[in-house]
């Protein structure tokens, strides 16, 4: 195998999460750009950008549910494949390289044909009105039909990743955006082709990205390769991938639904101007919730390459060093917020009617976030876990269990200030879940560590 940048099984811990977590937040805080940078122009669009963003933002839940299926792919293969290498099985690590590059390009195929011909009746349901679903069909229009490079830039990149090579994971990332950011204003102010260029703009980037990482899985710095011998599907190696999978696929295509609930109860309560302060709300969790993302992933290979090799100390040790980053950051993210609402909105919108819809809403909707540095670090840790079963329930929690039902629960509740009670939803979700993941992990954690020692035959 070729040498790492970084050996996961002796370099000192946190110079080794320091190593592999920067480049990874830096990735996903860039990866979050594509998508984030469109609204941002498309928000400042004379001179209809308020409606513009407003219907980008609606088609950001079917957006959301593609690239949560490159995480059902990428991050439970990625995890799948740690282990394995760890285990010193780089002939099984590679299979599920293969097996998962496949499976990537059939979900693409499946998702162009379902949703393409759907699109406009699934945008109205999901809160899109007359006035922007044109907005919302011209966006995902092109951005389905590169469905393809999507899939295999954010799920294949986690292979890179998953072998230590994070400088170069997250230049997959970097360098998509960049072309990104480039092409943003030529494409929607240059060309005059408005949400349109936007979504072009978004999808070569994409493409840019997707040849980079298949480049590299095939070039000779990898320890794991693409072989074709591999790229037949099979169920054996899938099943397992899918199971580790399921729980992070969930907790981002539950951002979707969670969108979808979101939009249709403020347009039934508050109209166009606050489904536009919801997509400013939104686009600015993702961001910050990108960080958390961003510290998982690079604790992630850390814990999957000790526990598979026995070293339980150190996964002890990244794990303590994973929650103290996420806790500091929840709350330094919570402040900043909560203080300078003013100059994240800024950065969306400059109608003050929009504005000042949204700064309200952002102090309500980010209530809790100080609490998600323990919902992230002990998720992800069980993921990296290969714990499919409690990983996915606590998924399943923070948003199908607790805050959709709120979502549609609380306006009948609190009748005089029904939009307010919808954004209320997020953070008494948020305070629940973090809360009862926290206990969850403080109870299995030491369980499964005491297991892996006795498979190991350790005292």
């Amino acid at each position: 195998m070729a040498k790492r940048t970084n050996d996961l099984g002796r370099d000192p811990v946190p110079q080794l999460l320091r190593r592999l977590a920067l480049p990874a937040v830096t990735a996903q805080v860039v990866n979050a750009l594509y998508n984030i940078v469109d609204r941002m122009y498309l928000g400042h669009m004379k001179p209809d950008g308020d409606l513009a963003i407003t219907g980008v933002g609606v088609a950001f839940s079917i957006i959301m549910f593609i690239s949560a299926l490159s995480a059902l792919v990428g991050m439970g293969g990625g995890s799948r494949a740690a282990i394995r290498t760890g285990e010193g099985r780089t002939d099984l690590a590679e299979e599920i390289l293969g097996n998962c590059t496949m499976l990537s390009i059939l979900i693409s195929v499946v998702v162009m044909a379902v949703f393409l011909p759907l699109q406009r009746p699934m945008l109205l349901m999901m809160g899109a009105s007359e006035d922007t679903i044109g907005y919302a069909v011209d966006y995902l229009t092109i951005y389905l039909c590169g469905t393809v490079f999507v899939q295999i830039s954010l799920a294949l990149n986690n292979f890179i990743t998953t072998q230590g090579f994070s400088t170069t994971s997250m230049l997959t990332v970097v360098i998509g955006a960049a072309v990104n950011i480039v092409l943003d204003p030529i494409f929607i102010f240059g060309m005059d082709m408005g949400v349109q260029g936007a979504a072009l703009a978004t999808i070569i980037a994409q493409a840019v990205s997707a040849v980079w990482v298949i480049c590299f899985l095939t070039g000779k710095r990898t320890g794991l390769k693409i072989r074709a011998k591999y790229l037949r599907l099979r169920p054996r190696v899938l099943l397992p991938v899918v199971s580790i999978g399921v729980s992070p696929f969930i907790m981002q295509s539950t951002e979707s639904l969670v969108n979808i609930a979101f939009n249709a109860s403020l347009l039934r309560y508050g109209g166009d101007r606050y489904v536009g302060a919801m997509t400013i709300c939104s686009s600015i969790m993702q961001v910050l919730t990108m960080i958390f993302q961003g510290l998982a992933q690079g604790a992630q290979p850390i814990v999957g390459y000790n526990y598979g090799a026995g070293q339980l100390d150190r996964v002890r040790k990244t794990f303590r060093l994973l929650i103290t980053s996420g806790i500091v950051y929840a709350v330094a993210g919570w402040l900043l917020v909560e203080l300078f609402p003013h100059a994240f909105v800024a950065m969306f919108n400059d109608k003050p009617e929009l504005v000042e819809a949204a700064v309200w809403a952002l102090r309500i909707y980010l209530a809790c976030f100080f609490m998600l540095g323990v919902q992230f670090s002990c998720q992800q840790t069980f993921v990296a876990l290969g714990q499919a079963k409690v990983s996915l329930f606590l998924a399943l929690l923070r948003k199908i269990i607790l805050l959709i039902p709120l979502i549609y629960i609380l306006p009948r509740v609190l009748t005089g200030n029904q939009v307010f009670a919808v954004y209320l939803a997020e953070p008494v979700a948020d305070f629940l879940a973090s809360t009862t993941t926290g206990l969850i992990f403080a109870w299995q954690f030491p369980r499964i560590l005491r297991q892996r020692e006795r498979e190991l035959g350790k005292t």
